[in-house]
C-alpha cells in the first residue's frame, strides 16, 4: 500500500472528506463519480497527527477548513483542546499560505458542525482566493460525527467554541482553550478515553439524539453506527457531486485519517492508534460525476 503523499501529488483541487474509511467509500463511490481508487496509508490516525506530518515546509494552498484544528488562529496542536495528546507545537499557519476558517464562517449551531451544502456555499463565494493560491484543499467534516441527522457535534462543538473566543478576543470562559483547571485534568480524561473500550464507544453514543440511541438497542452498535456514518458519507458525496461541477482542474478525493467501529478495541479515532481502519484511505482520482 502507498504512502499517501499528499504534498507531492499531481492535483488541482483536493477533496478531504474527514474521517472516511477506505472500504466504506469503495462501497459508496460509484454511485456518485468515475474515476481510479486506489488505497493508500494516511501519515496519522487523527487529524492533528495527519496535519502535522502531511504539510512540512510551506505550502501554497487555499484551504477551505470545517476541521477546527487546521485553522488561521496561529495556535500550536499542543495548545489545542482535545489536541494536546499529540504532542507538538506545528502550527497550521506556518505551513499552509492561507487558510479560509470555514468552521468559524459557517458553523451551524444547531448540528454543532459544518454541514457539506454550507461549505459548498463558502467555498463558490470565495473562488478568488482559489484563484490567489497554487492549489486548493476542500476539508468536509463529514463523514466525521456528528451524523447530520442522527444527533449533534457536542465534542467538536467545544473545540469550536475555544477557538472562537480565542478569535474574537483572545479569552475563554474558563472551561476551554487555555484552562488552568482543564490543563491538570485533560491528560487523565485522554488517557481514560485512549484506554477504554466502553468509553470510547460512549463518547460517539453521547453525539445520537434519543431516537437514535434507542436503535442501538434494537439493531446492534457497531450496526447502527455504521449504518449513520455511511448516511453520513452519502451526503457530503452528494454535496461533492455538486461541486466538482463547478471546479475546473484535477480532482482528488482522499481523507485524513478513518474511523473505528470497534477493530482491535478502538472506537472513533484517536491520535497514533495505526490501525487499519484508521490509517487505511482513500485516493480517488475523478473523472466524470455521474448524473445525480
Amino acid at each position: 500500500m502507498k504512502d499517501q503523499n499528499v504534498v507531492e501529488e499531481d492535483w488541482d483541487y483536493l477533496i478531504v472528506l474527514d474521517a472516511c474509511r477506505f472500504d466504506t467509500f469503495e462501497e459508496v463511490y460509484s454511485d456518485y463519480f468515475e474515476g481510479e481508487l486506489e488505497k493508500r496509508e494516511s501519515r496519522g490516525s487523527s487529524t492533528p497527527e495527519w496535519a502535522a506530518k502531511t504539510f512540512k515546509g510551506q505550502h501554497d494552498l487555499a484551504y477551505f477548513s470545517s476541521n477546527p484544528f487546521i485553522n488561521g488562529l496561529g495556535i500550536p496542536l499542543n495548545e489545542m483542546e482535545w489536541g494536546s495528546s499529540y504532542d507538538s507545537d506545528w502550527k497550521s499557519t506556518e505551513h499552509i499560505s492561507n487558510i479560509i476558517d470555514v468552521w468559524n464562517i459557517a458553523w451551524d449551531d444547531e448540528l454543532d458542525t459544518v454541514t457539506p451544502e454550507d461549505m459548498n456555499e463558502v467555498v463558490l463565494e470565495n473562488r478568488d482566493e482559489m484563484e490567489k493560491s497554487e492549489r486548493t484543499v476542500i476539508h468536509y467534516m463529514q463523514p466525521h460525527a456528528p451524523y447530520i441527522r442522527r444527533g449533534k457535534g457536542r465534542k467538536v462543538g467545544r473545540i469550536r467554541k475555544s477557538f472562537k473566543e480565542v478569535k474574537e478576543g483572545g479569552q475563554t470562559d474558563g472551561e476551554t482553550l487555555f484552562s488552568p483547571v482543564l490543563d491538570r485534568i485533560k491528560p487523565k480524561v485522554e488517557n481514560f478515553l485512549e484506554q477504554s473500550e466502553l468509553a470510547m464507544k460512549v463518547g460517539m453514543v453521547l453525539e445520537l439524539n434519543p431516537e437514535s440511541i434507542r436503535d442501538l438497542g434494537t439493531q446492534g452498535t457497531r450496526e447502527t453506527l455504521e449504518k449513520y456514518y455511511e448516511e453520513n458519507l452519502r451526503l457530503v458525496m452528494e454535496s461533492v457531486q455538486g461541486l466538482v461541477e463547478e471546479l475546473d482542474g484535477k480532482v482528488v478525493i482522499t481523507s485524513d485519517h478513518g474511523e473505528a467501529f470497534g477493530e482491535e478495541g478502538v472506537w472513533e479515532h484517536h491520535v497514533e492508534t495505526h490501525i487499519p481502519a484508521l490509517v487505511e484511505v482513500p485516493w480517488f482520482v475523478v473523472e466524470e460525476v455521474k448524473d445525480s
